[in-house]
C-alpha cells in the first residue's frame, strides 16, 4: 500500500480548485526514487490504483518493472481521495482511459458516475468507509497474494483503519521543526494545510486477519513493516484506534475535506 507523490495541488491550497491534477516534475522524480527502493518488485502480481490522474502516473511510473512484465493493473473507482474538492474529484472514464491509452490499464471498474461525489461516491464518513470496505474485500477476494494498491493519504487511513499517526502533518510547531514537512501547503491565513499520516510516496505493508469469517476483512501492518516506519511493534487497542479516527476526521472537516454524515 502506498501513498502517492506530490501534484500540482499540493503546492498551494488555491491549487486545490484544480481538477484532476497532474504530477509536478518533483513528484514524478519522487516516483523514480519510489521504483528504486520498492524492494518486492519481483514478488508483485496485481496492481491497483485510484483512477486519479495522478495515482495512475505514480503507477505507472514507480512500477514500471511490474507493467514492462506484464502484471495487470486494475483502476478502482473505490480508491479515490475522500474530499469533493475539485483536486479530489476525478475525470470522465472516456477522458482517462483516453489519456492513458498507452498504459494497460483495466478501467471496467470504474462506472460513469464515480466522479460525481454523490451517493456512494459522496464524501462523508459514512459514505467513504463503506466504499473502502468494498474496496478490502474486493482485494481479499482476489487470487493474487501480492498486491500493490496505490491510493491517497486520507483514503489510506479509512482503508487500513490504521489511524498511526494521522495527526502527523498537522500543527504549525511541526510545520517549523520537522524538515519533512516543509513541503506542506498553507491555508490563506498562514496556518499548515490538514494533512494525513502519510508521506509522499511512502510505502507499508498489510496482509488481511486470518479470520475468514470476517466480513470487515481487517487489515494488520506486518512487523516488517512497523519496524520501517520505526513504530512500536504493540498493537493499539480498539479505543484508541476510534480516537484516533475522531481527531483525524474532525480536523479534515472542520477545514472542508471531508463532510459530516
Amino acid at each position: 500500500v502506498t501513498d502517492l507523490p506530490k501534484a500540482v495541488h499540493n503546492l498551494t491550497v488555491a491549487n486545490h480548485g484544480m481538477h484532476d491534477p497532474a504530477l509536478t516534475p518533483l513528484g514524478e522524480n519522487q516516483c523514480l526514487d519510489l521504483r528504486s527502493k520498492f524492494p518486492y518488485h519481483s514478488s508483485v502480481k496485481l496492481l491497483v490504483c485510484s483512477p486519479l490522474r495522478r495515482t495512475i502516473q505514480t503507477t505507472m511510473l514507480a512500477f514500471e518493472p511490474e507493467t514492462s512484465r506484464g502484471v495487470p493493473c486494475i483502476a478502482l473507482a473505490e480508491l479515490q481521495e475522500t474530499s469533493d474538492l475539485p483536486c479530489d474529484t476525478g475525470s470522465k472514464v472516456s477522458e482517462i482511459s483516453k489519456d492513458f491509452k498507452d498504459a494497460a490499464i483495466d478501467f471496467s471498474l470504474v462506472p460513469e458516475d464515480w466522479n460525481s461525489k454523490l451517493g456512494k461516491w459522496e464524501a462523508t464518513q459514512y459514505a467513504i468507509d463503506a466504499r473502502c470496505h468494498e474496496a478490502r474485500k474486493w482485494l481479499k477476494s482476489r487470487d493474487e497474494d501480492v498486491v500493490v494498491v496505490v491510493a491517497h493519504g486520507g483514503l489510506l487511513h479509512y482503508l487500513t483503519q490504521d489511524w498511526t499517526d494521522s495527526s502527523k502533518f498537522q500543527g504549525k510547531d511541526d510545520l517549523q521543526t520537522d524538515r519533512a514537512l516543509s513541503t506542506i501547503p498553507l491555508n490563506f491565513d498562514g496556518s499548515p494545510a490538514v494533512g494525513t499520516g502519510w508521506e509522499n510516496t511512502e510505502f507499508r505493508t498489510y496482509r488481511f486477519a486470518d479470520a475468514d469469517d470476517d466480513d470487515s476483512a481487517a487489515m494488520e501492518e506486518t512487523a516488517e513493516s512497523y519496524e520501517q516506519r520505526k513504530q512500536t511493534i504493540k498493537p493499539l487497542t480498539k479505543e484508541e484506534k476510534l480516537q484516533l479516527r475522531e481527531t483525524a476526521t474532525k480536523a479534515w472537516q472542520e477545514q472542508g475535506y471531508e463532510k459530516a454524515n
